[in-house]
């Protein structure tokens, strides 16, 4: 049996909030050669005459000599048109070798990479992109994706699938975007697009480890509607969005969600995001029955460490006799470390509290600690990727619980507190 997931919750130790922020305010400085590049060469040490050699003094006896008039350096040849364009494709596979051995070989409670014991190609995907700039405003993004991981991702476990679902999953971006000529500039933008909620992409490519977090799997991948952004400072951007709903593929009501995220980069290093998303998640959508989430990211990051907190609140009243309120809580903090251009390691420890099942579809906390060796082989344009990966995953409550041994008569599976994962992955980039 197949089971569609939502977003988990987890009750998180008052200690843990302020003991992340310190670690990422403290933990990472700039290194030496990385203030080098940044700060470049002095300005009063370039000569006058533009960085060449010092101009030629007069002869002895005062008579000037005329330089012959040099011609001017070439201008670089203008932008084509199709250069503004990029395409790509990937591919990852993966075997993740559960030690409890469930017989129906999945990760439960899961939205992606939940098949277990078996190898598989979890997403492979082709992509083509123009961005909107001044020079040409209009921009376009068209994503084609298929593997086990479109088959539970951006489903709900509360509501109904959205129509054409089915061959929407096989979409990831693709939409159209517009730079006005507004201040600053305005970008608009519409259709499928990557979600403003999380840290984790669905793509492992642009994650530091091969499995996502479980707030990820139970917050928006991708988001459908429109949004538009503006840059008010170098530092300060603000984006509001207007959705179809809390999961891209389900169809609760025809009432839309919406919501905003300011994101600030206090220096290179540093950035905070902060996003807020409200809207009906159930058939009745009165005001009293709206789901409402934040999700706070804040972020340090140097060329040798990423050091990163997020923290998920997201809560609603049940359509049910009292109308009880449901609540998820999860939070994460990712450490990466570039050992060398190649080589690079990550631990991320996380919990998740879905108080009420609502989520995740089992009233459970989960506390996992993941930790990833990867190494990188780029050929031209082209690159491999090769991750080794644990995860240890802890399901406690009334139930929680991983799969464990041979499927029993009538289709049981026993459960397990525990879970440990060992991951073998290989993901394929190619970008132009």
């Amino acid at each position: 049996m197949t089971v569609r997931f939502g977003r988990p919750q987890h009750r998180l130790p008052g200690a843990l909030l302020p003991l992340a922020l310190l670690v990422i305010l403290a933990g990472a400085s700039p290194s030496r050669g990385q203030e080098a590049v940044e700060k470049g060469p002095r300005a009063d040490t370039v000569p006058s005459n533009g960085g060449s050699a010092p101009a030629t003094p007069p002869p002895a006896g005062g008579s000037e000599v005329t330089e012959p008039p040099q011609a001017p350096p070439p201008e670089a040849p203008p932008e084509s048109p199709t250069s503004a364009w990029h395409s790509g494709a990937f591919a990852d596979a993966a075997y993740l070798l559960d030690f409890n051995h469930p017989g129906n070989r999945l990760f439960r409670s899961r939205g992606t990479t939940q098949h277990v014991d078996r190898l598989h190609v979890n997403l492979a995907g082709l992509y083509l992109r123009k961005k909107a700039s001044e020079e040409s405003r209009w921009g376009v993004e068209l994503t084609a994706q298929a593997g086990k991981d479109t088959e539970v991702f951006g489903y709900s476990a509360t509501a109904p699938n959205l129509g054409g679902s089915e061959f929407l999953r096989h979409l990831g971006p693709t939409n159209v975007s517009y730079l006005a000529g507004v201040g600053k500039g305005l970008t608009l933008q519409g259709g499928i697009f990557g979600s403003l909620i999380g840290y984790d992409s669905l793509y492992p490519k642009d994650n530091f480890e091969y499995t996502r977090s479980w707030g990820a799997d139970f917050t928006p991948y991708f988001m459908m509607g429109v949004n538009a952004s503006y840059p008010f400072t170098a530092k300060l951007t603000g984006t509001v969005f207007l959705l179809n709903g809390y999961f891209h593929l389900a169809h609760a009501n025809d009432v839309p969600s919406w919501g905003g995220q300011v994101a600030y980069a206090a220096d290179p290093h540093l950035s905070l995001k902060e996003t807020v998303m409200v809207g009906p998640h159930q058939a009745d959508t009165s005001l009293t029955y709206w789901r409402w989430l934040t999700d706070t990211i804040l972020e340090r990051k140097t060329d040798r460490l990423t050091v990163a907190f997020e923290y998920i609140y997201t809560a609603e009243n049940v359509v049910a006799p009292g109308n009880p309120r449901a609540l998820m809580m999860t939070s994460q903090l990712p450490v990466h470390w570039t050992l060398t251009p190649r080589w690079s390691a990550t631990v991320r420890p996380e919990i998740l509290w879905d108080r009420d099942g609502r989520w995740t579809s089992f009233r459970q906390t989960v506390k996992a600690v993941t930790t990833t060796l990867e190494y990188r082989l780029p050929y031209k344009q082209a690159c491999a990727i090769f991750r080794l990966e644990h995860r240890y995953d802890d399901s406690r409550g009334p139930e929680g619980g991983f799969f464990q041994g041979a499927e029993l008569p009538g289709g049981v599976i026993g459960l397990s507190p525990g879970q440990h994962l060992l991951v073998f992955a290989v993901i394929l980039t190619a970008d132009r």
